[in-house]
């Protein structure tokens, strides 16, 4: 039985490397542009940073108004559109809207840390 070649190893390794990253990529390009929901939260908005070592993303807090007597509840949200998070970080401290998108199973936290993308704000009077 012959020895398969050095050479033929490495290019059917860099063979799978390759299609490997390709489909991470295809995978990655699919979980952004496909929304497992959608929908909208009110409350006041508490907190907007941009956060990250490596990979910056929006990250930011809504409160949700709860009945009297109850813990507040918190909505975590990351917005991915520069323009959309001017507009949230204008926003900070008011009563909003905002309207969501979910992603679910995004590889890395380069995304946002969470599954939830602000895609627009409505500021509530």
């Amino acid at each position: 039985m012959p020895v398969p070649s050095l050479k033929k190893f490495y290019a059917s390794l860099a063979l799978l490397a390759l299609t490997t990253a390709i489909a991470v990529a295809l995978y990655v390009f699919v979980a952004l542009q496909w929304s497992y929901s959608k929908g909208e939260r009110a409350g006041f908005l508490q907190k907007v940073s941009n956060k990250g070592w490596v990979c910056k993303t929006w990250e930011g807090e809504l409160s949700l108004v709860a009945l009297p007597g109850t813990a507040p509840e918190k909505f975590l949200f990351t917005v991915r559109d520069e323009s959309v998070a001017h507009k949230v970080n204008a926003a900070a401290g008011k009563r909003v809207t905002l309207h969501y998108e979910q992603h679910k199973g995004l590889p890395t936290s380069c995304f946002g840390d969470t599954d939830y993308f602000v895609v627009d704000l409505t500021e509530i009077d």
